[in-house]
């Protein structure tokens, strides 16, 4: 493949500096620009971030000075980790300049022509592309990735949906303080804490894994029948949400059968061998203890998502855990795969039907 250049949209953030870590030696997509805020443009990426992940800042990215966040960047794709206020008005001027955005924000996920994402669950939704970019008059698009306890969720609950229906389930949230970018909780509100509030979170975990796990009719989207009801909490563990979720399906099923189901999933977009994407992204763990945010949210190199504790549920049927690293799989990990779906599916429709636009030839056939 060509190799791909690529921005950054508020590369100083947390999510921000993920993106950075990510793109660190990828071998499709090379970073040609990194944007920030007023404060920090014109500064070395190095000198103006605080780095807050475990490693030091890439070393490619140190000398790279921080430029505008708006069109005329030297890239043909931007990743967009702004906050929603500032994507809701800056990605589209990308997108109608020609840029291809895969976005992080919330601003434009439950859109009506703008595609939700994770690339295990539903590749088919990027035939909306074409429909976006006509009715909008873009030449470039918008690709959004959900709510970074939505794709945990979703994933757990897709193979049993395919298979048997998922009637309604009850999720209640324990997310880290990373969610809350840097600096976040404050260390006196969270700190021998629990925080029972996140503003906009159970709106969002009850509505993106129907979007996920629905269809695109060709026009728009339809929706997953599942009902969801949410409650959201923030405790004081660094990385990593975790995820309590008792659930009805469509019928009665011994525990065998949804053990199976979770553990023979296997998302066909699996053999593309995308640079990102786990040979198993969903582990069911054993253990009576696990999963657990401290021993495994960077299970599959934070890309998959980690079950356990399967047991009858006297109201619904049955119980279970989650778990999903939040800035890797719930956010800027999810983008980038994303993107690499995107790209791995001009490639192999362009081989066979070369003289295809380029905004048709992203749509794998799937």
């Amino acid at each position: 493949m060509r190799r791909v250049k690529v921005g950054v949209l508020g590369a100083t953030g947390t999510v921000g500096q993920r993106f950075v870590e990510l793109l660190d030696g990828h071998p499709w997509f090379e970073v040609t620009a990194l944007a920030g805020s007023e404060r920090t443009q014109g500064r070395l990426y190095g000198e103006a971030v605080q780095w807050h992940l475990g490693a030091d800042v890439p070393a490619y990215a140190r000398g790279m000075r921080l430029q505008p966040g708006k069109p005329g960047l030297d890239c043909e794709v931007v990743f967009s980790a702004l906050p929603s206020e500032a994507a809701g008005s800056l990605e589209p001027l990308f997108a109608a300049a020609g840029y291809k955005v895969f976005s992080n924000a919330s601003s434009y996920r439950m859109a009506l022509d703008v595609p939700l994402m994770v690339p295990y669950l539903n590749p088919e939704h990027l035939a909306a592309i074409p429909v976006q970019q006509a009715r909008r008059g873009w030449k470039g698009f918008i690709l959004t990735n959900p709510n970074c306890v939505s794709i945990p969720l979703a994933m757990a609950l897709a193979p049993l949906h395919s298979r048997f229906g998922v009637r309604r389930a009850l999720v209640t949230t324990m997310q880290a303080i990373s969610g809350a970018g840097y600096p976040g909780v404050p260390s006196y509100d969270i700190l021998g804490d629990v925080v029972p509030y996140i503003g906009g979170e159970e709106q969002k975990v009850e509505t993106e894994p129907l979007k996920l796990l629905g269809s695109w009719e060709g026009e728009a989207f339809r929706y997953a029948d599942i009902a969801l009801s949410a409650q959201c909490h923030r405790v004081p563990v660094r990385e990593g949400h975790l995820l309590a979720v008792s659930m009805e399906l469509g019928q009665a099923l011994p525990e065998e059968d949804v053990l199976s189901a979770w553990q023979e999933w296997r998302p066909d977009m699996l053999g593309m061998r995308l640079p990102s994407a786990p040979d198993v992204p969903l582990i069911y763990r054993s253990e009576a203890d696990r999963p657990r945010p401290g021993r495994d949210a960077m299970t599959a190199s934070g890309m998959g998502a980690v079950l356990g504790r399967l047991r009858p549920c006297p109201l619904l049927g049955w119980k279970f855990n989650v778990l999903g690293h939040n800035t890797v799989l719930g956010a800027a990990g999810c983008s980038l795969l994303n993107a690499e779906l995107y790209f791995a599916s001009v490639e192999q429709v362009a081989e066979t039907v070369p003289d295809v636009q380029p905004s048709r030839s992203r749509i794998p056939a799937l």
